[in-house]
């Protein structure tokens, strides 16, 4: 751990899908102010510190920061690498539901959303050279036309969410899209449970299928279907779930899996 003297930086706070996040630069390198991030998901900020510092991977500085009414204000900001090592260490299960797609937006978006503001211009950060937003259009372009060609294909919902995704990032906007758009995974749901990796990848596949059948059972429908890029690089079709879908996820589980994994559900519903 590295302690950074004290600096007087800028906050500014870059919005998710769910939640926001308060970035700082911090000699050149963009940085998380901790507090607000480690309460946003309902933990204990001095809990959550200390345990920071005990990791000898973390690196974390002291900066000040003027407020609105004029004061200065100390806090700890973290590098980017640290942040996502600390949230690897936060289990999902044990926080509570409401805050729960905040966790999710900061394990999977940070990296991409500071990148895009402090490094290529996005979002759009003021501090953006000419080069930057000519690139940050340029990939904006290439992204749409993607889009278009893969219009009647995927789902169209999760192509609108994409598409105002990409619209806002150029534009330098906060995107407009409901949270209950926001996409939904099999794997999370489970996780979110309580079951473990091995649990998870021995149930994930018929829970699909059955929650896919409810799903038609309902609406008389198919679910939609989008591309998802998996760790490995490679890309497959999945079901476009959503958090509007996580009715039908619950009415599988109750239906096929609750009576189970009883022990599982209890530690899923803890907070």
């Amino acid at each position: 751990m590295s302690i950074l003297p004290h600096e007087s930086t800028k906050v500014v706070k870059l919005d998710l899908s769910a939640g926001s996040i308060d970035t700082v630069m911090v000699g050149g390198q963009p940085h998380v102010v901790f507090r607000p991030a480690v309460e946003a998901i309902g933990l204990s900020y001095p809990a959550q510190l200390r345990k920071l510092n005990d990791r000898s991977w973390a690196n974390r500085c002291d900066i000040a920061t003027v407020a609105e009414d004029g004061k200065t204000r100390q806090m700890v900001a973290v590098d980017v690498r640290t942040f996502l090592m600390w949230l690897a260490t936060v289990n999902e299960t044990k926080v509570a539901g409401a805050v729960r797609p905040t966790l999710v937006a900061y394990q999977r978006e940070t990296t991409q959303v500071v990148n895009d503001y402090w490094t290529e211009g996005g979002a759009i950060n003021p501090r953006a050279t000419e080069d930057q937003l000519d690139s940050l259009i340029s990939r904006a372009k290439q992204q749409a036309e993607v889009l278009s060609i893969l219009s009647g294909i995927v789902a169209p919902d999760w192509l609108e969410t994409k598409g105002r995704l990409v619209a806002a990032r150029a534009l330098g906007e906060e995107p407009e899209i409901d949270p209950l758009d926001v996409p939904l995974y099999v794997p999370d749901f489970l996780k979110g449970k309580g079951l473990r990796r091995r649990e998870i990848e021995s149930v994930q596949s018929w829970f699909g299928r059955r929650a896919a059948a409810i799903y038609k059972e309902r609406t008389g429908e198919e679910i939609g279907k989008r591309q998802a890029e998996l760790p490995n690089g490679t890309v497959r079709e999945t079901k476009a779930w959503t958090v509007r879908h996580r009715p039908v996820f619950e009415e599988t589980w109750d239906r096929y899996y609750a009576a189970a994994f009883p022990t599982q559900l209890g530690l899923g519903e803890a907070s």
